[in-house]
């Protein structure tokens, strides 16, 4: 065999082993960062979410409005809710449901007068007094009656699963004849000339479905079984990603002036709380 052949027989042995190690190399790169991406809850999955974030003005701590005026931006202290490793690790299953149009609006930035309006979002919550499936049947079908247009921005069904039905930007009709009590005083919008005032244009409306022992009854019915453990804990993995605090967190019963809405029935506001700050928690920010 001439040095030639013998030569060129080593380097295409030589490039064939190269090869082989290259592939090898790679293949345990794409392992590495596969297992790096299911370690990571907050990097898997989440993209399937539809968008719930509903900001509110961060507040800041012990500071009067008239020394913020004064303040630059780099010395004020404020605060903001961050999610946990809980929250990322909780994955309701979910579903996106299409409403009629006639369910539902825009926000408006002025009132019937013209006034600007900049209230800071709250949630109300609500229950369906009915299945989720009939609830979701009356928000699909057309309502040319402004009195009976009705909506909510999202349900949470008894096993637990998000349903969306509004985005956040939308102004959904979950309360008609309502004023929000709150830290700031009382609160409403008129934006319908033919309708009473009501928390709609700055409220995000979330309804838990009603247990099958009250259905139908909610207009007469004082109290029922309650709601499922996958409904407290889907509720507070929904609310947790907005930056609404505890205290813009109120129900249909309260911000209600018909004296009709007692919903949601027996709802334990402490357990909500306490799953809310499992699944969020408030970090200072400067």
């Amino acid at each position: 065999m001439r040095f030639r052949d013998w030569a060129t027989r080593v380097m295409l042995i030589f490039l064939m082993f190269a090869a082989l190690i290259l592939a090898l190399f790679a293949g345990k790169a794409k392992n590495l960062q596969n297992n790096t991406t299911a370690s990571n809850p907050e990097m898997t999955n989440w993209i399937q979410y539809p968008n719930m974030e509903l900001q509110s003005v961060e507040k800041p701590e012990s500071k009067s409005q008239d020394m913020l005026k004064s303040q630059t931006k780099t010395n004020r202290v404020a605060a903001k809710y961050i999610t946990t490793q809980a929250f990322a690790s909780y994955k309701p299953k979910y579903e996106i449901a299409q409403i009629h149009p006639s369910n539902y609006g825009e926000r408006y930035p002025k009132d019937i007068n013209g006034v600007p309006v900049n209230n800071e979002p709250i949630i109300v919550l609500h229950e369906t007094g009915n299945s989720a499936s009939s609830a979701l049947h009356f928000f699909q079908t057309p309502h040319d009656n402004e009195n009976i247009q009705a909506s909510y921005h999202s349900l949470i069904k008894l096993d637990g699963t998000v349903v969306y039905l509004i985005p956040p930007d939308k102004r959904a009709f979950g309360a008609g004849n309502s004023v929000f009590d709150g830290p700031n005083g009382l609160e409403t919008v008129k934006t319908n000339p033919n309708l009473p005032p009501s928390v709609n244009n700055f409220a995000y409306h979330v309804s838990l479905e009603t247990p099958p022992d009250a259905w139908g009854n909610n207009n007469n019915q004082q109290t029922h079984s309650g709601y499922t453990e996958a409904q407290y804990d889907s509720l507070a993995w929904l609310i947790a990603q907005s930056q609404v605090p505890e205290d813009r967190i109120t129900t249909h019963q309260a911000v209600d002036r018909s004296g009709q809405k007692v919903d949601p029935i027996n709802f334990d506001f402490d357990k909500f709380l306490n799953l809310l700050n499992i699944y969020r928690q408030l970090r200072p920010i400067s």
